[in-house]
């Protein structure tokens, strides 16, 4: 009797053991997935939060050149390359930790209609080091003739009415993933965003009697 208890011992220690080992075997192949569903899982976070982070500085510099006015109740309030530089000071702010400048490109561009009722690129500025050209023209585009459609995507272009401008901002950048997103591979992300000028502005030209660094594109 007492020998065949000793072997049911024996074998639930072995079967003890075994289940135990079983269990390693398993733990070793879930792990290394559940880490790398994590992994993913942040880098998909961080990819969304940059995305959004980028629509919403687009859409403030926008909104930021729509608001420029400089100049007394005397006459119309002009528009200045410092003006424009300050807007590009904030978008290097907002953007924060993401490195803009070197992985980015912002383009404002003026959009206006030209003497024969047509729409026109009269200036743009950019800021960012990413090599990448507007998707909807450059300074110039429009100046005469009424071929030119606008600004932005095909039969939804946004269009200037007489005497005043819009505001249009093109924003580009090249997403830089967390140490181990690199699985996703290169992704560029665009926004665009455009705001009517807020009031009355002197639109002959952009003013620079301070000698201010001229932002241009090329």
């Amino acid at each position: 009797m007492n020998g065949i208890l000793f072997r049911v011992r024996d074998f639930a220690i072995r079967l003890k053991a075994q289940t135990r080992a079983a269990v390693m075997v398993e733990m070793a192949f879930v792990v290394p997935v559940v880490v790398l569903l994590g992994f993913a899982g942040l880098e998909i976070a961080y990819l969304t939060l940059t995305t959004t982070k980028i629509s919403e500085t687009g859409l403030s510099a926008a909104d930021n050149a729509a608001r420029i006015a400089y100049g007394s109740n005397l006459a119309l309030p002009q528009i200045r390359e410092r003006d424009v530089n300050d807007v590009f000071s904030g978008v290097e702010k907002q953007t924060g930790r993401l490195d803009f400048k070197q992985h980015g490109r912002l383009i404002l561009s003026s959009l206006e209609q030209n003497p024969e009722g047509g729409q026109w690129i009269r200036w743009q500025r950019c800021f960012g080091d990413l090599a990448v050209a507007s998707s909807y023209g450059d300074e110039g585009d429009g100046a005469t003739g009424t071929s030119f459609p606008g600004m932005g995507e095909v039969d939804k272009e946004v269009k200037a009415s007489a005497g005043t401008a819009v505001m249009f901002v093109e924003i580009v950048y090249d997403y830089q993933p967390l140490a181990y997103g690199s699985w996703l591979g290169p992704k560029r992300i665009r926004s665009t965003a455009a705001f009517n000028i807020r009031e009355g502005r002197d639109l002959t030209r952009i003013y620079n009697a301070e000698g201010a660094t001229v932002s241009r594109c090329q």
